[in-house]
């Protein structure tokens, strides 16, 4: 389940896309899927691991042609990209930035490797359910890498555009997992056992897997009132 849009992003065949802060893949696969060459970033092992894992199953299956469709994975550091300047197309960075301290360090880097007239997808968690879900648990976010700030648009989008990028748009995304967290918060949020954190899991995976009309319809409603993540795109300008 993607949180970011690669319609709107502007994702072809044959872009050069870099995922920053991959975690376990899942915009990194589908932009390979649609034909995008892709580098794939994230500062743990485990992840640039896993992915790069996936990565060679899904050549090893046929599902991607290594002819068509160039991949990579990298273990690195957001503050410090090893790219020349305009080396990407586009750009996505998914839930990272509220997790780095220097965070107007990371957004100059995304600009930097990013060349004029590429675009840019940010996603971050949204105002209003990460302030209920802060308010509900200092467990939720006082953990080591875990959120260091809560962001409004206005602010974010001040940040990026301090950086030289435009803003084009944004939208919301992820309106049933909202009530999830709120409930994990309330039971704790490594009690995965608890019966109505359980269900409700149940209920996000059988939304995932077979997106019902019921659940699409449902999110389709929700994202805009409280969406957990604010997606916003942005455009490096050609005299940049």
């Amino acid at each position: 389940m993607l949180t970011a849009n690669y319609d709107i992003l502007g994702l072809r065949a044959g872009d050069r896309i870099l995922d920053l802060g991959c975690g376990f893949g899942r915009h990194a696969y589908e932009a390979a899927r649609r034909g995008a060459h892709v580098i794939a970033l994230d500062a743990g092992e485990d992840e640039v691991n896993g992915v790069a894992g996936t990565f060679a199953a899904m050549v090893e299956a046929g599902e991607l042609s290594p002819e068509t469709t160039q991949v990579g994975v990298v273990r690195g550091d957001a503050l410090h990209l090893p790219f020349a300047d305009g080396t990407f197309d586009r750009v996505l960075c998914s839930e990272v930035l509220e997790h780095i301290p220097d965070d107007l360090g990371a957004m100059r880097e995304l600009a930097r490797v990013l060349r004029p007239g590429g675009t840019m997808a940010i996603t971050i968690p949204r105002f209003g359910p990460e302030l209920i879900n802060w308010a509900l648990s200092d467990e939720y976010h006082m953990v080591p890498g875990g959120h260091v700030r809560i962001y409004r648009r206005r602010v974010i989008q001040n940040r990026l555009t301090s950086t030289g990028l435009e803003v084009t748009t944004h939208h919301y995304a992820h309106g049933l997992h909202s009530p999830y967290w709120w409930l994990k918060c309330l039971v704790g949020t490594t009690n995965d056992s608890h019966w109505a954190v359980k269900a409700y899991h149940r209920l996000l995976v059988w939304d995932i897997m077979k997106g019902p009309k019921t659940t699409r319809y449902a999110e389709k409603i929700l994202s805009p009132l409280m969406g957990k993540s604010l997606i916003i795109y942005l455009r490096k300008p050609v005299t940049a």
